[in-house]
């Protein structure tokens, strides 16, 4: 029982600790950027306001509020295996690579959900206010994902004599993100690289 509990609390702290970093950064940039606004840290490293309708990285596959939905069903379902698994005893580090993925996709359902109604439009004029006078930019459940790591770890042209290529413009990872993503493929990545046998031991002992 006392393990339970201690692998309980670690889940809870992985689960609020993501959440909490992740809003913070999202409405720091939120209300304090234009819109497509990019801020230079480094060569290979830009905070770069940009928000997106769709899933993780800005990728737009269906309608808003199927994604919403799906989110919110995906949680429940995250949520439900993690109280299960905590139960069983199963490994720490394992654990917390659910809580991580569980967290990332709560951090933005909390922008889909609930931006649209706290905050107004960001523009590339006009920074956006928390609880604005005359209400969001949209409704319960249409609000948009606030994205802003960018990494063009390598930002170059193709040389000219590269056949069909050449003389184009190539960045690596050109993707734009943010911290609750970041939490889903880190936890994505541990599991693979640490937890891929274990799973399988885990699924094979439960057959």
């Amino acid at each position: 029982m006392k393990n339970i509990l201690t692998k309980g609390r670690i889940s809870l702290l992985v689960i609020f600790s993501v959440i909490i970093i992740d809003q913070i950064i999202k409405i720091a940039v939120k209300t304090h950027m234009y819109l497509h606004e990019s801020i230079h840290v480094t060569d290979w490293f830009y905070i770069y306001f940009t928000e997106n309708n769709g899933m993780a990285f800005g990728m737009e596959l269906f309608g808003k509020l199927f994604l919403t939905s799906f989110r919110i069903i995906a949680v429940f379902l995250i949520g439900w295996y993690l109280i299960k698994i905590i139960k069983q005893g199963a490994k720490t580090g394992y654990i917390i690579c659910i809580s991580l993925i569980l967290t990332g996709a709560l951090g933005n359902i909390i922008d889909s959900v609930l931006y649209g109604i706290l905050f107004n439009e960001s523009s590339h004029s006009a920074i956006a206010t928390f609880l604005p006078a005359g209400g969001g930019y949209s409704t319960l459940f249409y609000g948009k994902v606030v994205d802003m790591f960018y990494f063009p770890i390598i930002d170059t042209t193709w040389p000219m004599w590269l056949p069909i290529i050449g003389g184009q413009h190539f960045i690596f990872f050109s993707p734009i993100f943010n911290f609750a993503d970041a939490a889903i493929s880190c936890g994505i990545i541990a599991l693979l690289l640490f937890y891929s046998k274990y799973v399988n031991e885990t699924y094979h002992s439960h057959a």
